[in-house]
């Protein structure tokens, strides 16, 4: 199964403004790839650039579309592994387009085999209950968010913090009033805070029966992240920490936090993302699934990786509900209230309204 050629799209979609400590995104940077094969298949993947955590844009991420592509034309694609290698022997980081690239192959190989993607990696279907994201606001638009989240039948809220510390206790304060004692609430500080302020925060907030907060330090603080791991009354998860299985071994060998989370863009794809939950799963911890801005068509397929990944017990998966404005993605995963499901179809199971295709910038390579 050689590769033919590779069209890539400047894959914008609108939204509402999005903000959180590092940032506010207007629109979802994305990237399609669609990589065809010479039987007559083509694989499909998205990635969604997010420069304030990855450090790439749309525009860096198109570039090395480009060359990805002349470097992958008239290979095998049913190699990935090898595959992969080229690109990262290429450049190093760059992890979300080629989370794009990973992903396209591995359609095509499921399409080949014609096997849903989870089937093909050897996966079961299970139950998945997203939470919903609070982006940062005042406390009090954030507690009117939460209150309205619950009345649509959320039972799980992400809250966004990392400004300042007092004002992030109020947020969560407020927040924990409005939803009640019965909605979990998981927090996100984004590297917002200091250690001192990290401290400060999981102190007061320990009241609040939070379940875990994501990424309270800088990822320059590694190094102290042990420590407030075994200091904090609130469970500590890794986010920007961990990139890599390298990385998960690192944390997890450092008794560094309690939880990982994998998100395609820093892992480069469904290859590396699987080597992370083998790690935890070996650990005999949980991650969680999360993700940037992402459409259905990439969320699809991380639904496909939660059903191959047991360790995988956390899910925020709530990328394509927070915002977005428009959905150009045919088939795939649908949202029932805050369950996600999708019907069985060979390879991912979705793919892009071609209407919306013609409206985006495109290269043929």
């Amino acid at each position: 199964m050689k590769i033919r050629q590779t069209e890539i799209f400047r894959f914008s979609i609108p939204m509402e403004p999005f903000t959180i400590a590092t940032g506010t995104m207007h629109f979802a940077q994305n990237v399609l790839i669609k990589v065809h094969a010479d039987n007559g298949l083509y694989g499909l993947g998205e990635c969604s650039a997010f420069p304030m955590i990855v450090g790439e844009t749309q525009d860096t991420c198109l570039v090395l579309a480009k060359d990805f592509a002349s470097i992958w034309k008239g290979k095998d694609a049913s190699d990935i592994e090898a595959r992969m290698k080229e690109l990262n022997d290429y450049c190093a980081h760059n992890t979300t387009i080629k989370s794009a690239f990973d992903m396209a192959l591995y359609d095509l190989a499921a399409k080949a085999a014609e096997k849903p993607l989870y089937q093909y990696l050897g996966g079961q279907k299970r139950t998945v209950e997203t939470d919903i994201t609070i982006g940062i606001g005042t406390p009090g638009v954030m507690a009117e968010t939460a209150t309205k989240y619950k009345e649509s039948g959320a039972t799980i809220l992400k809250v966004k913090l990392g400004k300042k510390v007092e004002e992030d206790i109020e947020r969560v304060r407020r927040i924990r009033e409005a939803a009640g004692a019965d909605i979990t609430l998981r927090l996100d500080a984004n590297q917002g805070w200091t250690y001192d302020e990290a401290v400060r925060a999981f102190d007061a907030m320990q009241e609040y029966n939070i379940q875990f907060c994501e990424q309270p330090m800088r990822t320059y603080n590694d190094e102290r992240l042990p420590a407030l791991c075994n200091r904090s009354p609130v469970k500590i998860m890794a986010d920007e920490s961990c990139y890599t299985h390298y990385d998960a071994k690192r944390l997890v060998q450092a008794g560094a936090c309690h939880y990982l989370n994998i998100k395609l863009a820093k892992a480069g794809g469904i290859s590396e993302a699987r080597k992370i939950g083998q790690v935890v799963a070996a650990a005999g911890m949980s991650c969680m699934m999360g993700g940037m801005l992402e459409s259905r068509l990439a969320l699809t397929a991380k639904l496909h990786l939660v059903y191959a990944a047991p360790a995988i017990h956390f899910f925020d998966m709530d990328t394509c509900m927070i915002g977005h404005l428009e959905d150009p993605v045919t088939g795939g995963v649908t949202y029932n209230g805050y369950f996600l499901q999708m019907e069985d179809a060979p390879g991912i199971g979705a793919d892009v309204d071609h209407g919306f295709l013609k409206k985006c910038e495109s290269f043929i390579i």
